[in-house]
């Protein structure tokens, strides 16, 4: 993390900062700009603090208009431009330069339309995913993604790194999800992308965008599917005395053809720190925890949580328990959603973000313990075990500049051993500065051209969120300065 580069700051941009902030208002009439020390301050990281940089300025736009005269002045100026939705990004998604903007869109949160005969909601992304939810749960709906950040993550920060949470196993990530966006492109242009239909025609736009990064545009409106909610669903926890054993069982469940709502794990360290912040009832003498939520009728949920008690008995579980009413299914979940904060309570932490097909999750968890143990760090794993999603939390202390470099180390090598057992670099979290330098252990020169290709079509100055997701030597300027 201590090797973190950003791309070189346009210093004539900062000589005439202020004229170009005054400059900014005239064009934006009752535009809010933060320009001062402390404000900027609250935006020179995300979720990801070993990283901070200090932006020229902060916008807060509250409608689709004000975004799209920001970004037309930004083009006109050639100034550097970072979305931003609630800043909870873990992959330094939204770290400033310090000749950048920050556009925020905190306060572009407002339901605009409920369409509920066709199942469907029209919102500013600045909204929070549990936002969503409120305001259609009275109506007997709900909007499926949920992070364990959902309470404070905003739907543009989860278009942009396509999250899913920890019931995508059955009802997908967000780009399962989304029907339509309006986004605001460089130049000021607003375009609108789909409609309320499931399947558009012609090319997959939302799909190219959702996931995207904000290397693309900035996404003000986005029109979600809505989905009835479940008659019931309820959760069981089952304890295993090592996380091979764990693993094994999530394997042997979705390979039955089961599909939980969701299948989440916690190892040791994980399952202690949540129960002492949570006390949500999770067993204190096992390895490895499983929390398994299947919804439907009663009956349903009774015949499924059956079989898959059966099939876990082949892994040797110390504990098998069935949550027997609605209060406790809230604790176990609280204690899982509060996962990341309670660990922030007693240690930094990296968290990772690699994918792995189900198979090798038992491999892997062996493997990402091993690399802790070289590096001399202890790890606590906790992640969407249904879909192969893993956040092992690499421990270190912030304070200490080596371990910030082995835990900086360690990440890299649990990353590539996903790419190397047929998985990928990131499920949800994205690509951001975490992993830009890494892209090259999944991806080839080819691929990576491609990409930046498309990258340059819709910002051919490379203004929109710099340096993340492509290695620095992938931009137009390093690019043009290896061929002089």
């Amino acid at each position: 993390m201590s090797s973190l580069v950003l791309p070189e700051p346009d210093t004539a941009v900062l000589i005439k900062r202020n004229p170009l902030l005054k400059g900014l208002k005239k064009a934006v009439p009752g535009l809010d700009i933060i320009s001062d020390e402390d404000g900027r301050r609250a935006f020179e990281a995300d979720a990801l603090t070993a990283y901070k940089m200090m932006p020229m300025a902060v916008v807060l736009p509250v409608n689709t208009e004000q975004v799209s005269a920001i970004l037309k002045f930004c083009n006109q100026h050639n100034i550097k431009v970072v979305p931003r939705g609630a800043g909870t990004s873990l992959c330094g998604g939204a770290l400033p330069c310090e000749d950048s903007i920050v556009v925020g869109l905190s306060r572009m949160n407002r339901v605009l339309d409920i369409d509920f005969p066709n199942r469907m909601a029209t919102v500013q992304t600045g909204i929070t995913n549990l936002g969503i939810s409120n305001a259609v749960e009275a109506n007997g709906f709900f909007y499926a993604p949920d992070p364990s950040s959902q309470l404070a993550c905003t739907l543009g920060g989860n278009i942009a790194m396509n999250s899913g949470g920890a019931h995508c196993l059955k009802y997908g990530v967000t780009t399962n999800n989304i029907l339509a966006l309006k986004v605001v492109l460089i130049d000021g242009e607003v375009i609108d992308i789909g409609g309320g239909y499931l399947d558009q025609p012609g090319y997959d736009l939302i799909g190219l965008f959702v996931g995207s990064e904000g290397q693309f545009g900035i996404v003000t409106e986005a029109t979600v599917r809505l989905l009835k909610s479940p008659e019931a669903a309820r959760p069981m926890l089952m304890g295993f005395q090592s996380s091979e054993d764990a693993g094994d069982c999530v394997a042997a469940v979705i390979a039955s053809g089961i599909i939980p709502v969701a299948l989440e794990f916690m190892d040791r360290p994980a399952i202690h720190v949540c129960e002492n912040f949570a006390n949500a009832g999770y067993p204190l003498d096992v390895e490895a925890l499983l929390i398994v939520e299947v919804e439907g009728s009663e009956s349903e949920i009774d015949s499924l949580l059956d079989k898959i008690a059966t099939i876990a008995q082949e892994f040797n579980p110390s504990v098998i328990r069935i949550s027997q009413s609605p209060e406790e299914s809230l604790a176990i979940w609280k204690g899982r959603k509060s996962a990341f904060g309670a660990m922030g309570q007693i240690s930094d932490y990296y968290c990772m973000d690699g994918t792995i097909p189900t198979n090798k999750l038992s491999e892997v968890l062996s493997e990402i313990a091993r690399i802790c143990a070289r590096h001399e760090l202890k790890v606590a794993n906790i992640f969407h075990a249904g879909d192969g999603n893993l956040h092992p939390l690499v421990l270190y202390d912030a304070n200490n500049a080596d371990e910030v470099r082995r835990a900086e180390e360690a990440g890299a090598e649990i990353l590539k051993h996903c790419v190397r057992v047929g998985g990928c670099l990131t499920g949800e979290h994205g690509v951001g500065v975490e992993k830009r330098d890494i892209m090259y252990e999944q991806f080839s020169t080819v691929d990576m051209e491609q990409q930046t290709r498309i990258k340059s079509a819709f910002d051919p100055n490379w203004l929109l969120n710099p340096g993340k997701v492509f290695p620095l030597d992938e931009t137009p300027q390093a690019t043009a300065d290896g061929e002089s």
